[in-house]
């Protein structure tokens, strides 16, 4: 008989923690980690994961954890990254957006044309590569979970498993290629020197000077604590309205994420300042609301990659593991002769190039953290950390939802 365990919010974050700490551990002792780009909640989630797995498997006993804090985290990072959307620095990250959102599009039609036709090979129902398509590549498990139920009425036996397994399996390689193949990138062309600093994330905005001058009679601990308290207050009251903002876009009938309503007013806020008097733009905190941002990042990551059920995975058949793994390798081929020649050869698209493998096989969340272990390595892209929170919150679920509902009424 199974046995199940339930954590509480507070134990899940302590195992999300766990798992970071295993990570940076992991990297430490093994410079083949950061050699190739792995994030530190990756290879330290993957363990505990695995961990559960056993406890799983050999001794019946299933771990259920409580996601709060891992959302709230979602929700404080995305808000940071929405303080980050600078219009003046946004207007220069124009094209690559734009090459981006068409980059998308070609990826999710060529994973179902990839998926589908693989299926029709085997001799397997087309609604078979569906499920392994695009739907839960690029979708995720959140679009799995929205499509297992037409698959299933549409005669796909066990839709709901097959597409929670692969989006899982997609989550997984997604962090694994992502990095990898940009620290190839920059490598191979000499796009950047290694940074050599200790810092996760070196932020491209520091008041902290400014601050130093205007506070002289603090000590260094007081003004820091004022900042930070600034940063956490900032991105709180951003959630806050954004939740509003939230509320009334979900009368449009559209479907957005979670934290797309505080993304926006952390960027309505952040260019407010920007258009009025330096008091109002010096009283934002954004070197510490990044830093914030990050620290958040680290500990969704952490607690999303521990609680992966890869017993989920031991359901795939055969052909379904082929058809998920020429998935990986066709991801690995756009990304590298596809997308990082369109974005530019540069810099930048080498970081963008992780980000894409992130939410192109599992979600946006992954893609920020690929990008953000290439940056630990080398030194902070302004450009990726925009764009892809805008392509994988605005452009993403809707181009996939559209090229979904085309194949399926053509197959």
């Amino acid at each position: 008989m199974e046995q199940q365990v339930a954590l509480d919010m507070y134990m899940t974050a302590g195992v999300g923690v766990v798992a970071l700490l295993l990570g940076m551990f992991f990297t430490r002792v093994a410079p083949l980690l950061k050699r190739l780009c792995i994030p530190t909640p990756v290879s330290g989630g993957l363990a505990v994961s695995l961990l559960t797995l056993v406890l799983h498997s050999v001794f019946k006993v299933d771990i259920l954890f409580d996601g709060t804090i891992k959302d709230i985290c979602m929700m404080l990072f995305f808000t940071s990254v929405g303080y980050q959307s600078n219009l003046k620095v946004l207007k220069q990250g124009g094209k690559p957006l734009a090459v981006l959102v068409g980059l998308m599009v070609l990826l999710v039609i060529m994973q179902n044309l990839l998926s589908v036709g693989i299926s029709k090979g085997m001799g397997l129902d087309p609604l078979v590569g569906m499920a392994t398509g695009s739907i839960p590549m690029a979708g995720g498990h959140g679009t799995a979970g929205g499509f297992s139920s037409i698959l299933q009425d549409m005669g796909l036996t066990g839709a709901p498993s097959i597409m929670m397994a692969a989006a899982t399996f997609g989550l997984v390689a997604g962090s694994l290629i992502g990095g990898p193949i940009a620290e190839f990138l920059v490598r191979k062309h000499k796009l950047a020197e290694e940074s050599g600093s200790s810092d996760v994330v070196i932020t491209i905005e520091s008041g902290d000077a400014a601050h130093d001058n205007k506070d002289g009679h603090l000590t260094h601990e007081e003004r820091m604590f004022r900042r930070y308290s600034l940063a956490a207050f900032q991105l709180f009251l951003a959630m806050a309205l954004g939740m509003c903002l939230s509320k009334v876009l979900a009368l449009t009938g559209i479907t957005f994420p979670t934290y797309f309503g505080a993304l926006i007013m952390a960027a309505i806020i952040r260019n407010f300042s920007e258009f009025c008097s330096g008091k109002y733009q010096s009283g934002l905190a954004i070197d510490k609301i990044i830093f914030l941002g990050n620290i958040c990042l680290s500990l969704f990551l952490g607690m999303a990659m521990a609680t992966l059920k890869l017993w989920e995975l031991s359901g795939l058949m055969l052909p379904l593991v082929a058809i998920l793994c020429a998935q990986a390798l066709f991801m690995a081929i756009f990304a590298r002769f596809i997308a990082f020649p369109a974005l530019g050869k540069n810099y930048d698209a080498a970081v963008l190039v992780s980000g894409i493998c992130g939410f192109g096989l599992g979600a946006t969340p992954n893609a920020m953290a690929n990008m953000s272990a290439v940056c630990y390595k080398y030194h902070y892209a302004v450009n990726p950390f925009i764009i892809v929170p805008i392509v994988g919150a605005m452009f993403v679920d809707l181009i996939n939802t559209g090229v979904i509902s085309f194949f399926l009424n053509i197959i």
